[in-house]
């Protein structure tokens, strides 16, 4: 296999060697028009079944509480920089510092902030900033509630790609989230939870 799989990959060296870089056309829109563009995030959010809330950046805490009773969660994983304006009283939130898989798959869920926000697709973005903690804290749980600034709120991919240089050149993991985790089988079996949380709650303040 290794020798066929050199052969080919030698052809195909040999048939491109010389050719160039081709012309790659990029007439897509890289701005948006700044229309309307935190009220069309949250509707495409609640689109892919989330729930969203939208509150003064004073009532950030109680928002959290009314999200964590809706989905039951009690004990929820915080990265270790969140806002204490973000956090409730009555919750018991546990500040991840490297907590092994086991244990946050124990806890009711996540609550993290984000790094940007894209409107035309209802996305969240994370690349493991301030306020979002690492990677496993948002993939493990079965519950993340994220806070949403409208300033982090751009209309179009490119917007939020733009970005997000800081992150790649740190060679931080992106992760691009459009609702709770959901696959579907060969029969088109919709199955949510398999590759991140089954529920997306998110709350965008100003």
């Amino acid at each position: 296999m290794s020798a066929a799989r050199e052969e080919v990959l030698g052809r195909v060296r040999s048939a491109i060697r010389g050719a160039g870089e081709p012309e790659v056309s990029r007439s897509y829109r890289h701005a948006g028009e700044g229309t309307a563009v935190v009220e069309r995030f949250a509707e495409r959010v609640a689109d892919y079944r989330a729930s969203v809330w939208r509150v003064p950046r004073g009532e950030v805490a109680a928002a959290v509480a009314e999200a964590c009773r809706e989905a039951g969660a009690q004990r929820i994983a915080v990265p270790g920089d969140l806002p204490g304006e973000w956090r409730p009283d009555g919750l018991d939130l546990v500040v991840d510092e490297g907590l092994p898989p086991q244990d946050l798959d124990q806890l009711d869920g996540a609550l993290t902030g984000c790094a940007a926000a894209i409107a035309e697709t209802g996305t969240i973005v994370l690349d493991g900033g301030a306020r979002q903690g690492r990677r496993a804290l948002t993939l493990v749980p079965d519950y993340h509630l994220c806070v949403v600034e409208e300033e982090q709120v751009v209309e179009l991919v490119p917007e939020a790609v733009a970005r997000l240089g800081e992150a790649v050149r740190a060679g931080r993991p992106l992760t691009f989230v459009s609702g709770p985790s959901a696959t579907s089988d060969i029969e088109l079996s919709r199955v949510e939870g398999v590759h991140g949380p089954r529920t997306l709650h998110v709350i965008v303040t100003a």
